[in-house]
């Protein structure tokens, strides 16, 4: 066996192999002749306990290993040569270094005390059938990366939890059937009525409501989801009394977006912690955990292929996820510096962004048509004035969508190729002021519903693009307004106050 065993850290370059090879040789008379340069640094050879252990946490699962590291013996620290200091502080803190457990030490230790002559007669080890005896194998660094990833998910998976909050009497108000909703379960959904009247008006966030959605499961429809700033989400039962069932805490910042799975027992939330968090709605348990690179500012599931969902945010980047692997299968690369929303269009081939590049001659990328698969741009010359778009909605029935711009309308257009623009109609009497203000057209496309940062709610018929009715539903800037999938009459608003009202 070689007189000296060094392992080195795979992202230092060769230069420094040369200078601790060349630094071993100088250094040799000035160690015990009977002494092995690599139990010389270690602490197991002294008289006394090294008093400071570090639990080395890094995946070895293909090996079977269980790593200490320990730090450098406090005889060196008391040592005035500062390549010496270094060499053995590298030594122990490199996470390629040769690393045993303490006991191990003592082991050696009483070893080498009994033979009197100072070396190892005996080492203990993990057996492994593709490791030399008492070397740790070594891992290259990207796969260290990977498995360590691998593992820090399956670790969130099996233990993480979300800070989940009972407000409601439990399960049976998750997973009930709503009287009020079952007589329209076995019917087509009947023409959209304008709501008139407040049913509901429910206080409990101490922030802006970014964002309500009602669950996508009929049966369940029900439940009425909430994102706040107040790095909450919420889950309602919005139809029968109105109280709050559920608040997950899994988020340090804001919650910007967050969307029901197809299933409906699943949340999808992202926020400006740069965080992505998939919630079991009746556990509280988090399927996923997951650090983004931006901060997100929307996302939405693909509407055929549930398992995979994309989001966007502060980053010229929109990226598309599969929640199989918790991993980005593909990035879409745009020159813009914000997605504000995402739009996918019918079967999921194809979806749109909407972003703030808006420049002072032109307004080319503010909406973007893409290939889903291809990740390839189609359309980057669909809107040309100068307007950012913060909300964009589909229309149910109809090869057409609307997209709310900061100049005070909505624009309509066609969701098929080359996605041309209606000069004939604007959807126009609101007001956006630079809020993320929502629309969305009604289960029937009969209407189209927008909010206003003045706090009301304004509905325009579809086809002629004139105002049917205007609802004064707030007192701060109305930022969101969606009607029920079932119920032809209900409506849920939110504001900039955290309020969020039930109208029929």
């Amino acid at each position: 066996m070689s007189s000296s065993l060094v392992a080195y850290d795979d992202s230092e370059p060769e230069a420094e192999t040369e200078k601790a090879d060349d630094f071993s040789t100088s250094r040799q008379g000035s160690l015990p002749s009977s002494a092995n340069p690599v139990q010389h640094f270690a602490p197991g050879i002294l008289s006394t306990k090294s008093t400071y252990e570090t639990q080395l946490t890094e995946n070895t699962d293909n090996f079977g290993m269980s790593v200490v590291c320990e730090d450098r013996p406090e005889h060196y620290a008391l040592n005035n040569d500062s390549h010496l200091t270094s060499y053995s502080r590298r030594a122990y803190s490199s996470p390629t270094a040769l690393c045993v457990p303490y006991k191990n030490y003592e082991q050696t230790l009483s070893s080498s005390r009994n033979s009197g002559n100072g070396a190892s007669q005996k080492r203990t080890h993990t057996d492994s059938p593709t490791a030399p005896k008492g070397i740790r194998p070594y891992i290259p660094k990207r796969l260290r990366q990977e498995n360590s990833s691998a593992c820090e998910k399956k670790e969130s998976d099996q233990s993480t939890s979300c800070d989940m909050k009972l407000d409601g009497p439990g399960e049976q108000a998750v997973r009930k059937i709503s009287e009020l909703i079952k007589p329209y379960l076995g019917s087509r959904y009947k023409l959209t009525e304008v709501p008139r009247s407040l049913i509901f008006h429910m206080s409990e966030h101490n922030g802006p409501v970014n964002a309500v959605q009602w669950c996508t499961v009929r049966e369940q429809s029900h439940m009425l989801l909430s994102a706040s700033m107040d790095k909450t989400i919420k889950v309602w039962d919005a139809v029968d009394t109105g109280g709050c069932l559920r608040t997950f805490s899994c988020h340090s910042c804001a919650v910007r977006a967050a969307q029901w799975s197809s299933c409906g027992r699943r949340i999808l939330s992202g926020g400006f912690d740069s965080m992505l968090h998939l919630t079991d709605v009746e556990t509280g348990k988090q399927i996923i955990s997951s650090k983004n690179e931006f901060r997100i500012s929307t996302l939405k599931f693909h509407p055929t292929d549930s398992n995979v969902f994309i989001c966007g945010g502060f980053s010229p980047e929109v990226k598309a996820w599969d929640t199989r692997i918790c991993k980005v299968t593909r990035v879409y690369k745009a020159a813009v510096q914000q997605t504000l929303d995402i739009l996918f269009l019918p079967e999921g081939k194809e979806f749109l962004t909407s972003t703030d590049a808006v420049s002072r001659d032109s307004a080319d990328r503010t909406i973007i048509a893409w290939d889903f698969q291809s990740a390839a741009k189609i359309s980057n010359q669909i809107f040309h004035e100068r307007y950012t778009c913060p909300s964009l909605a589909l229309h149910p029935r109809e090869s057409a969508f609307v997209a709310q711009t900061n100049g005070n309308y909505m624009a309509l257009f066609s969701s098929q190729r080359p996605y041309r623009i209606n000069k004939k109609k604007r959807y126009e009497g609101h007001k956006v002021e630079g809020f993320a203000v929502g629309c969305e057209f009604s289960p029937d496309g009969t209407l189209l519903v927008t909010g206003s940062s003045d706090g009301k709610v304004f509905f325009y018929n579809y086809h002629t693009s004139r105002i049917v009715r205007t609802l004064s539903a707030h007192r701060e800037a109305c930022v969101s307004a969606v009607f029920h999938p079932v119920l032809p009459s209900l409506l849920a608003t939110s504001d900039w106050a955290g309020e969020i009202k039930i109208w029929q």
